[in-house]
Order: structure tokens, then sequence, then C-alpha cells
């Protein structure tokens, strides 16, 4: 038996035959670790039957969600029917297509056995598949050599996939909030800072209240998977034993640069790619930029089932840049970035983009000392508060994953005791 059938196996026995009232739990953040969160904890407490229905499943879960929508995949779009009338004229043939841009995780690995699992049934359904890319390192034109150097760096491959969701990157969020059965996903809620405990009050149940003071209700658990410099101002006032620990993991910023184009004919030659369903031999998906304050490019439109795409291309800078940049205009860093990916790809007035778009991500990225080791879900059990998030483990999606099989397995075991 897994991990994970027995703690569900272990918290049904138990929410059965100790606990006969529902489990209120609060989840402060609906991104991948939220969502994942509440599935662990419902196939938990529910013990994934399908008889079990909401009123006797003994867990009651909301999902506190700040923005209109679910976070971490990020998917941003345009249709061509959007575009300006000059860009119109070109695309007559393309109306009504996309522009798509995966502005937030470009892909995501699955190393262990438990996650592999996890994922295959989205796997088997097609949402999510594997992104065989072609990579390859681009060194920037210079004053001394007019066209980018591209030389080939690896291929991709299944053994060591990584997996995007499709036909957006946000597909697989929905789908998780979708197959909640006993989870409340409350979005543009934004949760005031917690307050502490009133004397003689009990110690085990908190209230939740929004930045206007109103009351979101009381509850028996709560978990703020909030980035870290977040989740330091909601917890600093609310006692929570572990608070001094939140700031240990530091978080980078991140700019993303967004270009599109308006068929394949208008793409610069750097970018090496025939059509969009007969790639080029020498076509690339993934380039790492050498020698500039861009760190990666993306083609959208290569990747799989985004066929249909008009040719989109996404940019992540580098971090450090991006954190040393954070607080500056972003139409500014948008010129900067701009004048970057000109001369990585090398467009002239012909093959420019016609599609720009720029977003800051303040805490993008993990910093991770080898040297140390995961820092882990942080834990108040007196007060049933949970810090977690993936910059709790490596910064990535599976430990967004693994957080929440942490907290699932200390909630389940505080009830069990």
């Amino acid at each position: 038996m897994s991990d994970l059938s027995q703690i569900a196996t272990d918290a049904t026995s138990s929410a059965t035959n100790h606990h006969a009232n529902t489990t209120k739990i609060a989840i402060i953040g609906g991104g991948l670790t939220g969502l994942l969160t509440a599935t662990l904890l419902e196939r938990a407490f529910a013990g994934q039957s399908d008889q079990v229905n909401a009123k006797n499943s003994k867990v009651d879960i909301t999902i506190f969600e700040k923005s209109r929508s679910i976070g971490r995949l990020a998917t941003r779009y345009r249709t061509s029917e959007n575009a300006d009338n000059d860009t119109n004229a070109n695309i007559n043939s393309d109306v009504n297509k996309q522009w798509q841009w995966a502005f937030g995780a470009q892909f995501f690995t699955a190393k262990s056995d438990s996650f592999s699992q996890f994922i295959s049934p989205w796997l088997d359904s097609g949402l999510l598949q594997p992104w065989c890319a072609q990579v390859v390192e681009l060194t920037p034109a210079t004053n001394d050599n007019q066209d980018s150097i591209i030389n080939n760096r690896e291929q991709w491959n299944s053994d060591q996939a990584r997996y995007i969701s499709t036909p957006k990157m946000t597909s697989w969020g929905r789908e998780l909030a979708d197959n909640l059965q006993f989870t409340i996903v409350s979005f543009k809620t934004r949760v005031a800072p917690l307050t502490p405990v009133k004397d003689g009050s009990s110690q085990q149940q908190t209230e939740l209240f929004d930045e206007a003071g109103n009351s979101l209700g009381k509850f028996d658990w709560v978990i703020c998977t909030a980035p870290n410099a977040q989740a330091v101002e909601l917890m600093v006032d609310s006692g929570f034993s572990e608070q001094d620990k939140i700031l240990k993991p530091e978080m980078l910023a991140c700019y993303t640069l967004m270009l599109g184009w308006d068929n394949i004919e208008s793409l610069p030659k750097s970018l090496n790619t025939k059509s969009l369903n007969n790639k080029s031999d020498s076509a690339w998906d993934v380039a790492y930029v050498q020698e500039s304050i861009i760190d990666r490019i993306f083609v959208e439109h290569n990747k799989p089932n985004h066929e249909q795409l008009l040719p989109s291309v996404t940019i992540h800078a580098s971090n450090d840049w991006s954190e040393a940049h954070v607080d500056e205009d972003v139409k500014g860093i948008q010129a900067q970035l701009l004048a970057a990916a000109q001369q990585a790809l090398n467009w002239n007035v012909d093959t420019a983009p016609s599609q720009i778009d720029c977003h800051r991500w303040r805490y993008a990225a993990t910093v991770i000392d080898d040297k140390d080791e995961d820092l882990g879900i942080l834990v108040d059990k007196a007060r049933h508060l949970i810090v977690s998030g993936d910059w709790c483990g490596q910064g990535n999606i599976e430990s967004c994953y693994r957080m929440a099989v942490e907290t699932v397995e200390v909630v389940t075991n505080l009830i069990i005791d």
C-alpha cells in the first residue's frame, strides 16, 4: 500500500470512529500547493469513495485566493480579433486564432514515484503531456558577430520527461479545482493578517477576516501557502511558533516578456521554424541564453497540442537581474528586455513581433543551497497552523505536491492522536 493510500485509510477510519464532527480547514492561497493540499486532504478524509458526499465527508475546506483565478500555472493569450487593424490585414486566414504564453512555470518534472503515480491519470487523459524539446544555447549577436550563435545543447526525452498542461498551462490547475468535492474556492478574497488568540478562547480554532474586517469564518486548521514574504506578514501576530523560520529560504523575482508574430513567414530566421505543423530539422524549442539579461527563451507554438497557435515566444529574464530591478517601472523593464530579445533573435522591421507584453513575478524562484536540506512545512501543532509552499522545498511544482503530502500527514496524524 502506498503512503497516500495508508494515510487515506487511517484518516477515514479515525474520522469515522473518533471524530463525528466536520473538520473545517482554511487554505490561504489558490496556487498549486493549495489545490494539491485540498485534493489530498479530500482523498485522505473521504478515502476516495464514490459513495461519500459533502454531508458525511468529515472535511470542509475553503481556499481563499486573492486574485480572480488559480495561480502558478499561468497562461496569457490574445485572439487575432484583438490585434491592431494593420496587423489584421496580414492574418485574414488566421482570424480567431490565438497567441498564447505560459508566463509562469513553463514545465515540471516528476522525479519521485509518488508524484509520478499521482499525475498518471492526467497523462492517460492527455491533459498532461511530455515535452520533448530541442534545447540549444544561444549567444546574442554583437557588433563583431551580426548573427546570434546557436549550438545544440540537449534533446529532452520521455526518460527524464518535462511535462506541460494542454491546451494551456492553466488547464491542469482548473481541472484540479473542478474535481474538488468538499472544497469552496473563494476568489478575490484577501485574508487579513491573523489576529492573536483571545484569552479564554480555543487555542485550536482560528477566525479569519478579510481586509475590510469581515469575518470569513472559524477554522480548525489554517494552512498558509502564500510566498514566504507574504506568509511572514500574515502570521506575524498569530503567535505562530515557527515564525522565525519563514524567511529562511530566499526568493527571487522574475520578469517575463511575451512576444507574438502574425504568421510563420514574419518570424525572424533565428527561430528556424518553417511552419506550425512541419518544423525544420534545425528548429529549436528552448534556448538557454548566454551573456544577456535574458535567461531562457521558450517557443510556445512548438509545444505538444499547440499547433493551432499563432507564433508565440515566452522569454524569462534572469532571476538575479530581475531581483535587482524588481521595483522599477514595468514599461521601462519591457523596453530593456525587448532590446535584449532583439539582440538574441535578430529581427528587423519586417520580422519584428506584433504582440508585446511583460509581467513581473515578485516571488518566482527559491534560492537553493546544496548544503541545506529542504525546510519542509512549518507546523504549530498547538494552534493548528501550518505554513507551506513550494519554497519550503526546491521551489518547483513537484515541491508543491511534496508539501501537500507533508501537510496531509500532519493533519491526519493529529486527528488520529
